[in-house]
C-alpha cells in the first residue's frame, strides 16, 4: 500500500449501548500525562468505530495520538475475515503496527453451521503467512459468555486448528479466554502449547494465572486491572513474574478508570501502566522497560 494513503475506513462498529442495555458517554477522554518510556499496546482494534462518537479517532490520528504519550507500537487485531484483512493492509501502511488474524471464539459456531468453517480458516492461514508483519495468530479461544453448550465443539474445533497454524507458521498465540479457564488449558495440553503464547485481556485468578505462567504464557492486563470491583485480577497481576508481563487496551473497549464506560484508545495506556506499576510496588519507569521488553519476546522481535 502506498505510504500516505489512509486504509480505508474501519469495517465495523461498537454498539450504541453497553451489555447492561445503558446507552455510553461516548466523549473522548483527556490526554493523560506521557509515560516516562515507550510501550506497546499488546492488543487493539483500530478497525472497530464508534458509531455514536462524533469525536473518534481514525486509525492514524489513534496512531500518532498514542506515540505522543509513550504508546509506540500496537498489535491490530483482527477476530474476522474481514478484519484479518484489513489488519494485514494497516500492519503493511503504518511501520509502529503488527498484525494479528484469527477467527473469534464466537465467529465458529456461527461459521460452522454455514458450512464454512474450514474454508474461513484457510483464508486466515493464507493471511497469517502474507507477511512478516502479521506476527499473531489471535485472537482466537473459547467465549462462553455469548456461546451456549451447542455451540462450543465448534468453537474447540477453531481453537484447535487456530494452535496448529501458530506452531507451523511459527506465531504467536494469542488467546481469548472468556468463562472457560479450564477447557483452555485443556485443549492447549492436548494441542501443545506454541513457542510464544499470550493470553489477552487475561481475566483469571492468581491459580489461572501460576498455571498459565507455568506453560510459558504472557499475561496481558488490560483497562479491568484498574476497576474497583477487580481486586482478584490485581492479585493475579501480583503474582506474575515480571517478564511475563503484557498491557493492552482491546480498544474500544475496556477503558480504564477513571474514564470507564467511555470510548478506549492506545494513548490511555498510562492510566492502566501507572494502576499497573503500584499493584506492582515498582516504578513506573521499571514497569515500561518490562513491558517493551517483554512485547518483543512476545511478538518474535522488535518492529
Amino acid at each position: 500500500m502506498a505510504e500516505g494513503v489512509e486504509v480505508g475506513r474501519p469495517t465495523r462498529e461498537r454498539a450504541a449501548v453497553g451489555e447492561d442495555g445503558r446507552s455510553r458517554d461516548r466523549k473522548r477522554p483527556a490526554v493523560p500525562d506521557p509515560l516516562p518510556m515507550s510501550v506497546v499496546d499488546a492488543h487493539c482494534h483500530l478497525d472497530i468505530a464508534d458509531s455514536d462518537n462524533g469525536d473518534w479517532l481514525s486509525p492514524a490520528e489513534a496512531i500518532k495520538l498514542a506515540s505522543s504519550v509513550g504508546v509506540t507500537r500496537i498489535v491490530q487485531v483482527g477476530c474476522d475475515l474481514p478484519g484479518a484483512v484489513w489488519a494485514v493492509e494497516a500492519a503493511a501502511q503504518y511501520p509502529n503496527l503488527i498484525a494479528g488474524v484469527a477467527l473469534h471464539p464466537n465467529e465458529a459456531p456461527k461459521l460452522k453451521a454455514a458450512g464454512e468453517l474450514d474454508s474461513a480458516l484457510a483464508e486466515i492461514e493464507r493471511l497469517a503467512a502474507s507477511s512478516d508483519k502479521v506476527r499473531v495468530i489471535g485472537e482466537t479461544g473459547l467465549d462462553y459468555f455469548r456461546t451456549g453448550e451447542d455451540g462450543q465443539a465448534a468453537q474447540h474445533e477453531s481453537f484447535a486448528a487456530h494452535i496448529g497454524l501458530a506452531k507451523r507458521l511459527d506465531k504467536t498465540l494469542m488467546i481469548h479466554d472468556r468463562d472457560a479457564h479450564d477447557d483452555i488449558l485443556r485443549i492447549l495440553d492436548r494441542e501443545g502449547v506454541p513457542d510464544r503464547l499470550v493470553m489477552h485481556c487475561f481475566s483469571g485468578d492468581t491459580e489461572f494465572a501460576r498455571e498459565c505462567v507455568n506453560r510459558g504464557a504472557f499475561l496481558s492486563f488490560a483497562g479491568v486491572v484498574t476497576f474497583k470491583n477487580a481486586q482478584s485480577l490485581r492479585d493475579a497481576l501480583a503474582v506474575t513474574p515480571l517478564d511475563r508481563i503484557l498491557v493492552e487496551t482491546d480498544a474500544p473497549y475496556l477503558t480504564p478508570s477513571p474514564y470507564r464506560g467511555k470510548p478506549n484508545a492506545s494513548y490511555l495506556i498510562p492510566h492502566t501502566v501507572r494502576k499497573m506499576a503500584d499493584v506492582l510496588n515498582i516504578s513506573v519507569a521499571e514497569l515500561c522497560t518490562a513491558l517493551n521488553e517483554n512485547a518483543n519476546r512476545a511478538f518474535g522481535g522488535p518492529w
